[in-house]
């Protein structure tokens, strides 16, 4: 019997331990083996970080490659402030410092950016990895490093940024891996060059990826030339450009025939609509737009008698953060703002003689050609009459548990052939042009390098023309008196209407061959109102003479106008009550021509309570206020009531654009009887008074049924901070606040001010900024969100530029020095 126990005893004990060992599945996810997941000698537990764990220590630690000594202090929010004797030296340590708290992050922006998700995460990022790899994320990022070979400062500068993060990597043990790897149950593998270009394309994608060729080329089909024009018009009447005309355009013209012999009339395409089947392309009401917000003041302008600059760009809110802050401090250069992990140098930031800040430009910089096959095969296609073979490019994607997919990619003159595997998609014959998949003729790191060094005008313009996709507004300022601001990046150059639409890719001249030349983007120096600002708004009047498009904001830049025009006696705390203004334009104006249409007699007692709070509301979008809750939900029903015909077609499978919120409230206010007020439906003809009172009742009754959205503003609208991975236990969820997408305190459910930052560029440069999120990558850190609430409140932290590794002992939390042995 004791036999028998002993045997059953040691069944049990192996089965457990073999269960403890391997992977599980749950639903489509793949869990981790338990056993690894707990091991307490490599497992979760050694992810927690002891609460002093930086507390005043000093530390030494080899590097190897360096060519001198580098010393770190990293303050009390655990940013570094890096003092090499090199710049090499400095990118080393930057990718070493930056990989130990953000290496997962890094990991996993590479894998998305080059469509190897499915190597860790399994068949159901599948689609995902495909269709970036179709679209040429990899290809536009080997193109990116075509173009850093012509620069061999930056590529010993890369590369000693790549050889910093490996040498983090290669000292790891499976204890020391980031809890994510433990989670999803893969190690990390080498930093590349390859990976950062990618890195930089990722951001290029989400920045400058997007357009509306397909959903506007239904739009025209569907409505004709004259509706459509009504409906979408390509230029803002209320919008303040970022550029004003100056008289500076006054002898410049394009130079298109040069470039376009051919000179197609694009006015009269009259497309087909293309029924979307697979529902991946269809566009929603009011498309997402990522706000920012940058500006300057001359010192004509500031209490101080200097100038100020403000940047807030507004992006996805994640943990860990998308910034990592840091000072590189060399013979070179004395920089300090924050960086892209991944990536060497600082993007947004200041040093001892300049500062700058950036907000997407917002132009098209992507068309779609539709492809004329000669064969059943898409082996050749008719291209100015020739017969043209197209290129290909295999694709391999690895898949954890289950077999590599080989996807043979065909490029044509146009570009990649992105939907040719999905007949349902309305882009099956359709090849993809975007800016990015072209070799730069500069790069990003050598741009970036020199602004970080840059002591004047001069220098900042220098460093931003070789910043190409995706196209930023560069605000500057500089210690000298200066200011200026300019549109930059490499734009299409473009006949009018040229990528508006789908086009014919039976002819090179319908695509764009060239781009504007640098010294004509749009740009200004000191101007007379001694003020530059941009909010994501049209770059420039009508009066510039090349054709462009885009995604233009109507709304924030005109609230920055306001401001700007107004201010006087600036100081950093006016900068900082501008970037956490809750005042909305939108409302402004939608309010009263929607209460003007309202029919009160249809209301209850209930709903003139509610029409009475909107009408007495001040338009701020202040979290204690229930005003904005109400106009919302109203403006949303309202919105979706006026454009019911473009809502069936999209649930009918055809992609179409909505119409720009201004345009409606244009409708609103001076064309109540406009004709897609009416439901065709209904034997009734509808006008603006009956579908506002409509949408009303509509908002009535949503509170009804859902009592528990009844609460003020800051609760409905609260604040989601995701992990990356979606996993709820890393992030933070659900806080009230306040702000509004059409507010310069541009704030989502998920998305907001990234960075804030205000530099006053006086004798001794003062600047303060914040982000919502903290230095590190883990979890089990308290440097993992330790600035989120400090963000939430609206404050900001000194950031301290050092001018040696001896300044503010008090500000120290560790120091640390690097040398090669």
């Amino acid at each position: 019997m004791r036999i028998f126990r002993f045997i059953l005893a040691f069944v049990a004990t192996v089965l457990c331990i073999w269960q403890l060992s391997i992977s599980h599945k749950t639903g489509d996810k793949s869990l981790p083996s338990i056993g690894d997941f707990f091991n307490p000698f490599t497992g979760f537990w050694c992810n927690a970080e002891a609460s002093n764990a930086w507390a005043k220590s000093d530390i030494s630690q080899n590097l190897p490659g360096l060519q001198g000594k580098v010393e770190v202090i990293m303050d009390k929010n655990l940013v570094p402030h890096i003092f090499a004797e090199n710049m090499e030296d400095a990118a080393r340590v930057q990718g070493y410092l930056t990989a130990q708290q953000r290496l997962w992050q890094m990991d996993i922006g590479a894998r998305k950016a080059g469509g190897r998700l499915s190597e860790v995460l399994g068949e159901r990022t599948l689609s995902v990895d495909r269709l970036t790899r179709r679209r040429g994320m990899v290809y536009a990022a080997e193109n990116s490093l075509i173009g850093l070979q012509k620069d061999p400062a930056s590529l010993r500068l890369l590369d000693a940024y790549v050889a910093g993060v490996n040498a983090w990597i290669n000292q790891l043990s499976p204890a020391d891996y980031p809890i994510e790897f433990k989670l999803l149950g893969y190690a990390p593998e080498p930093w590349t060059m390859l990976k950062t270009a990618l890195m930089i394309e990722n951001m290029a994608d989400m920045l400058a990826g997007g357009d509306s060729d397909l959903s506007a080329t239904n739009a025209l089909a569907q409505f004709g030339r004259a509706t459509f024009d009504s409906l979408y018009p390509a230029f803002i009447p209320k919008q303040i450009p970022v550029i004003p005309d100056t008289g500076q355009w006054k002898n410049l013209h394009s130079p298109l025939a040069t470039y376009h012999p051919t000179n197609a009339d694009l006015s009269k395409l009259e497309p087909s609509p293309l029924e979307d089947r697979s529902g991946l392309l269809r566009e929603g009401p009011e498309g997402y737009l990522r706000g920012s917000n940058n500006w300057a003041i001359q010192g004509k302008r500031s209490a101080s008698g200097h100038p100020i600059l403000a940047n807030d760009p507004h992006l996805n809110l994640t943990l860990p953060s998308i910034w990592y802050q840091i000072q590189i401090h060399t013979p070179q250069m004395n920089c300090y703002g924050v960086s892209l992990p991944g990536i060497p140098n600082v993007v947004i930031g200041f040093n001892d003689d300049i500062a700058w800040g950036v907000t997407n430009v917002s132009h098209d910089v992507a068309d779609w050609f539709k492809i004329h096959w000669l064969d059943g095969a898409h082996e050749t296609y008719e291209l100015d009459g020739s017969k043209t073979v197209v290129k290909k490019r295999v694709e391999k994607i690895e898949i954890r548990g289950a077999q590599t997919l080989y996807d043979t990619v065909r490029y044509t003159f146009f570009g990649p052939v992105v939907y040719d595997f999905d007949p349902k998609s309305p882009l099956h014959d359709c090849a993809y042009k975007w800016v990015s998949h072209d070799v730069p003729k500069e790069n990003l790191i050598t741009g970036f390098l020199q602004l970080n060094c840059g002591k004047n005008w001069q220098d900042y313009q220098s460093g931003i023309s070789g910043f190409d996709c995706p196209a930023q507004n560069f605000v500057f300022a500089s210690r000298s008196g200066d200011i200026g601001l300019q549109v930059q990046g490499r734009f299409p150059l473009r006949m009018p209407e040229q990528g508006r639409f789908v086009m014919e890719g039976n002819k090179t001249a319908n695509g764009w061959n060239a781009y504007i030349p640098q010294n004509e983007v749009p740009s200004m120096k000191n101007p007379s109102r001694q003020y530059v600002f941009s909010a994501n708004q049209i770059s420039t009047p009508q009066s510039y003479p090349f054709y462009y498009l885009g995604n233009f904001d109507a709304f924030r830049g005109r609230r920055a106008d306001q401001i700007l025009q107004s201010l006087t006696n600036g100081t950093v705390d006016s900068m900082k009550n501008m970037q956490l203004d809750n005042y909305s334009i939108r409302a402004a104006e939608a309010a009263p021509a929607m209460l003007k249409c309202l029919d009160r007699s249809r209301l209850d007692e209930t709903g003139r309570k509610m029409a009475d709070e909107i009408e007495h509301w001040n338009h701020w979008y202040q979290p204690e206020f229930q005003a904005p809750v109400y106009f919302d939900v109203w403006w949303d029903s309202t919105y979706l009531n006026i454009w019911d015909e473009i809502t069936r077609l999209q649930k009918a499978n055809v992609s179409i654009k909505y119409p720009d919120a201004w345009r409606t409230i244009q409708m609103l206010e001076s064309e109540p009887n406009n004709r897609f007020f009416d439901h065709p439906e209904t034997p009734n003809k509808e006008t603006a008074r009956e579908v506002v009172t409509e949408a009303f009742l509509n908002m009535q009754k949503f509170f009804k049924e859902n009592p528990g959205q009844n609460t003020d503003w800051g609760h409905f609208h609260a604040l989601d901070i995701k992990h990356l991975a979606g996993i709820d236990g890393f992030s933070r969820l659900k806080m009230p606040i306040g702000g509004h997408k059409t507010a310069l305190n541009a704030i989502g459910k998920s998305n907001g001010p990234s960075w804030r930052m205000i530099v006053s560029l006086e004798e001794k440069t003062r600047a303060y900024g914040v982000y919502p999120g903290g230095q590190s990558g883990n979890p089990g850190s308290r440097f993992y969100d330790n600035m989120v609430d400090t963000w939430m409140q609206g404050q900001y932290n000194d950031l301290w530029l050092m001018q040696s590794s001896g300044d503010a002992p008090d500000q120290m939390l560790a120091k640390i020095t690097f040398t090669a042995q």
